[in-house]
């Protein structure tokens, strides 16, 4: 039996559902109901929304049957949790999210993604690969795939397993994969790490637990392989001609899909289609074809697989598409995401007018990175700005959204508490629209969309 504190996150849902997928008792907890955890339910997972003892199901409380409950736990749930205490007063098998997923990934051949940006978009595009080729995969990702409109994959007879390798709180140092992509090291995380020289000592720890005689993947420029003396390959990936994986050629279509080439160590692929729009997405793609290729997809089938992507919910999420008016959901909440989001909006859409809706993501990295995210948001014609969303933490005094805020040149520029969106919008010139954040700024997509559709019929 499972028992999971705080179900309804991206990662923690994914192993709930494996689990109940093997025909495990498994039932949770969480703060709020949200999508996820009406998936959870659907599929017959007990979960509460009450910090009460007394509506845990009876079998996980009976004592004779303690020894055989796990309880798996997340951070985002704070230690004065009824139910977490009660767990742990009681001496049940307590472990993180991230132990249960390494007890997961090491007795397969694990893939882990790792990177503070894109590893969600590589490590569905591998996992879609994989599912669509020979190899087969189970997967365990950050984002809910729209071909599957799921967060997890499940193959009872493929050897590989794909898993996002989350730096947060050192998370992916439970890992040892016989496959590891590296995407991004950039500074994130500072209320953990303490500063950026700390964070680069743990991604090259995580790539140290690659197993012996593996494979690490990295994007061209990172300074990996002179930092490691592992007994495995290093191959390179990027944009940059002289990555090992390189993308040539691109070609951006009506569209916004891109069509490109990649040259290999091995074979090379011509005029490849990706089922998603974006620059970055092909950079993205390119990663997950050298992972695929190396696990034993063939050129067809990674060709054929790669074009029928359809992305990931709230990555690039293009959610209206007209002449008139624009609407696209991504989850960029660092000043790197956000720059490369708005710069994929600028190719795709030129000459249009971009007014971006930006909930910052923790206290602490608003604090650490306002200028930064002034920076990129100043890429913006227009710029809606929203109260901070704590997420795990308490506030910081003098930490709010007008740190950013003041510092943004744009002319055009509000603040606006969240509840208020929807009508913002409505009295707003708008064109092209992105909704940018980590946080529940995902609840304001629908009512920002109706309102977006009403100006369209309206004319205005």
């Amino acid at each position: 039996m499972a028992y999971f504190i705080g179900a309804g996150g991206i990662g923690m849902s994914a192993l709930a559902r494996y689990l109940n997928s093997l025909g495990k008792r498994v039932a949770g907890y969480d703060l709020t109901r949200t999508p996820l955890t009406d998936k959870l339910i659907e599929e017959g997972i007990d979960i509460s929304f009450i910090d009460d003892v007394t509506i845990i199901p009876p079998e996980f409380l009976n004592k004779c049957c303690r020894e055989s409950v796990l309880v798996i736990y997340t951070p985002a749930i704070p230690d004065n949790n009824r139910i977490v205490q009660y767990f742990k007063n009681n001496n049940y098998n307590i472990v993180k999210r991230s132990k249960l997923l390494g007890a997961l990934v090491n007795g397969k051949k694990g893939i882990a993604v790792a990177g503070t940006h894109g590893k969600t978009s590589v490590s569905a595009i591998t996992a879609h690969l994989l599912r669509q080729s020979s190899p087969g995969c189970t997967a365990f990702l950050g984002g809910v795939m729209k071909n599957y409109s799921s967060n997890i994959l499940v193959s009872e007879g493929s050897e590989f397993i794909v898993a996002e390798a989350d730096e947060y709180d050192r998370s992916f140092l439970q890992l040892r994969p016989y496959l590891a992509v590296i995407t991004s090291i950039d500074p994130d995380h500072l209320d953990v790490y303490g500063n950026f020289d700390e964070m680069k000592r743990a991604f090259f720890d995580f790539a140290r637990q690659v197993k012996a005689g593996g494979t690490i993947i990295y994007k061209y420029g990172l300074d990996i392989k002179e930092s490691l003396e592992n007994d495995v390959t290093f191959l390179t990936y990027g944009m940059d001609n002289r990555a090992d994986y390189s993308v040539r050629n691109v070609r951006i279509f009506p569209d916004g899909l891109p069509v490109f080439d990649v040259v290999t160590p091995g074979e090379n692929f011509y005029d490849l289609k990706l089922g998603v729009p974006g620059r970055f997405n092909v950079e993205n793609a390119v990663a997950a074809i050298a992972a695929a290729m190396i696990s034993g997809a063939t050129r067809g089938e990674i060709k054929t697989a790669l074009a029928s992507f359809q992305g990931i919910y709230r990555r690039f999420d293009v959610r209206i598409n007209n002449p008139d008016c624009v609407l696209i959901d991504d989850y960029a909440h660092h000043p790197a995401e956000l720059r490369a989001c708005i710069s994929a909006v600028r190719q795709i859409f030129p000459g249009r007018k971009i007014t971006g809706v930006f909930q910052p993501h923790l206290y602490s990295r608003t604090r650490d990175f306002a200028v930064e995210f002034a920076e990129s948001l100043d890429a913006l014609d227009n710029l809606v700005l929203l109260d901070i969303y704590p997420a795990r933490e308490k506030p910081i005094p003098g930490v709010l959204s007008e740190l950013i805020f003041n510092r943004v040149k744009l002319k055009n520029k509000f603040l606006c508490q969240r509840g208020n969106l929807p009508d913002v919008i409505a009295g707003m010139q708008t064109d092209v629209v992105i909704i940018l954040g980590a946080g529940n700024i995902d609840a304001m997509v629908e009512p920002v969309k109706d309102v977006l559709i009403n100006k369209i019929k309206e004319g205005r």
